[in-house]
């Protein structure tokens, strides 16, 4: 029966929507890191815990207040609840109880409770005894102001700020990877002061038994010479006591540099995962941004119009130069392989990435980021670099939605306007960033002033305008030449007088603001026949 019934609870559990949107809720609550109503919760937790302590310490010359009081026992019990919620969130029962009986089932033996309870129990001491959980239930003990010894534990409640505070996480990560070393060091300085507590003990009691009373006294002022603090409260009068005092400050200088040493090195080991977490974190503000993989020249150019236009990015690059170049102009910067998953899902490709940008010098290296990141997110829009005309196709193959071919551009360039020094200096204009040349596209609507003319009927001269190109997918501009081919369309530079402008077509126009306006105004004002009827 009881059996049954415990089965009932569990297999509820299981299936109960309300039970699970509550352990999801509690779960952004307090150790979901990404979650911004751990982020305000945590606030509030710092300010309280800060404020508790400065309670405390009052209460040491002054009576608590009622309202102190009534505050102490509000977040004693916020602490007992936020305890338990922890203990609870560890692990699920109901899921460790359920596979053991699937397990009984399937081979015909009965439940066996015992091993069930030991592995739950076992589960939850492991939670219990680690070093945030004993952290947590210290804090609640200060509470307890009948007990000196539970009021001593007060300098846990600080330490309860780990919880809350990344930056202090991080630290006790450092901590925790040079575990080895740290305790190398302990041990080597426990077994130094304990020499040096004997032997000023041994010199010292009988002729200065009045500084060094006790072994007490010598512990003391072991560690105090030690740690190159020195006091004075103490000070040997013999002579053994004193080279004992020569041997513990040398000694000391070697244990602290040491210390030093082994604190700097794993700091600097974590400084870049510190450096990424910062990055990460501010990428969750933005609702939108862009991944440059390469900082290359091209990327650089990228980057510097991506931020001219108030467009959010972030900068992902092997190169150690090139990433800290980055860095140095304030970009957001990852120095990693962005041909890596881990690396572009760290990077939002999955949230709120809207186009991934390959734009290193290696054609390899880029179809690999094409692939993972198409792989990744397959609605994501993927533009590559191709240096070598052979790879166009590999890269469209990987996923990309557009490669672009810087060299075979700028060869076109030159090609067309080698004789016509105006054009040059209006595409210098642009990209030197002059003001009054700015490069547009625009549309042709169906039915508008320019569906269905040439080029030469446009008059470009006329205008003070210079056409660079024409972006279309319609296939009568097939027999046309200088076309560059794009996943879907294709871009024809410099297209000839004779040709001729279709509906979705979209034009590349270079000019001076006031002319483009100008022309995009009239564009707006031609509306198909069939709208002005």
């Amino acid at each position: 029966m009881l059996t049954q019934l415990i089965l009932a609870l569990v297999t509820f559990q299981q299936h109960s929507p309300t039970y699970k949107k509550t352990k999801r809720f509690f779960y952004h609550l307090l150790e979901d890191p990404d979650s911004r109503l751990k982020s305000r919760f945590d606030k509030v937790m710092i300010v309280s815990v800060l404020f508790s302590v400065f309670l405390l310490i009052d209460e040491v010359d002054t009576p608590a207040s009622s309202f102190e009081r009534m505050f102490e026992h509000v977040l004693i019990a916020l602490f007992i609840f936020e305890y338990l919620l922890r203990a609870w969130l560890y692990n699920d029962i109901h899921h460790i109880i359920l596979t053991h009986h699937a397990k009984a089932l399937y081979l015909n033996h009965p439940m066996q409770w015992g091993k069930v309870a030991k592995i739950i129990i076992t589960q939850k001491v492991a939670h219990i005894l680690t070093p945030l959980a004993i952290i947590d239930l210290l804090a609640i003990l200060p509470s307890f102001r009948s007990l000196t010894l539970f009021r001593a534990l007060l300098i846990f409640r600080l330490f309860k700020l780990f919880r809350y505070f990344k930056s202090l996480r991080l630290f006790a990560e450092v901590l925790e990877s040079k575990r080895f070393e740290l305790y190398t060091l302990a041990v080597f300085l426990s077994f130094l002061i304990f020499i040096g507590s004997i032997g000023i003990y041994l010199f010292e009691h009988a002729a200065n038994g009045q500084q060094v009373r006790n072994l007490f006294d010598a512990v003391y002022w072991s560690i105090v010479t030690v740690t190159s603090v020195g006091y004075g409260d103490i000070a040997p009068q013999t002579t053994g006591g004193r080279l004992v005092a020569i041997g513990l400050i040398l000694t000391g200088f070697g244990v602290l540099s040491f210390l030093i040493s082994i604190i700097v090195s794993a700091v600097n080991d974590k400084m870049h995962s510190l450096r990424e977490n910062s990055i990460y974190a501010e990428l969750k503000h933005y609702k939108s941004f862009v991944i440059i993989c390469g900082f290359g020249r091209v990327g650089q150019h990228i980057a510097k119009q991506l931020e001219k236009h108030n467009q959010h990015f972030i900068i992902i690059d092997n190169n150690k130069i090139n990433a800290i170049n980055a860095r140095r102009l304030g970009y957001l910067v990852i120095h990693a392989d962005a041909s890596k998953n881990d690396v572009l899902i760290n990077a939002g490709i999955k949230q709120k990435a809207s186009a991934v940008l390959c734009t290193t010098g290696d054609d390899v290296v880029n179809v690999y980021i094409t692939l993972t990141s198409r792989y990744l997110n397959s609605s994501i829009r993927i533009i590559s670099r191709a240096n070598n005309p052979q790879n166009v196709k590999k890269l469209y193959q990987a996923g990309a939605d557009n490669v672009i071919q810087p060299f075979e551009i700028a060869a076109l360039v030159v090609a067309q306007y080698i004789g016509k020094p105006v054009a040059f200096e209006a595409i210098l204009g642009v990209i030197r960033e002059e003001k009054q040349f700015i490069m547009e596209t625009l549309p042709v609507c169906a039915g508008s002033m320019i569906d269905g003319i040439t080029i030469a009927e446009l008059d470009f001269d006329g205008r003070k305008l210079m056409l660079i190109g024409v972006v279309s997918a319609n296939p009568t501009h097939r027999k046309h030449k200088n076309s560059y081919a794009l996943k879907n369309q294709h871009f024809y530079f410099n297209p000839p007088p004779f040709f001729v402008l279709r509906t979705g077509d979209l034009l590349v126009v270079l000019g001076r603001e006031i002319g483009i306006a100008y022309f995009r105004e009239q564009l707006k004002n031609s509306r198909p026949k069939e709208s002005k009827r």
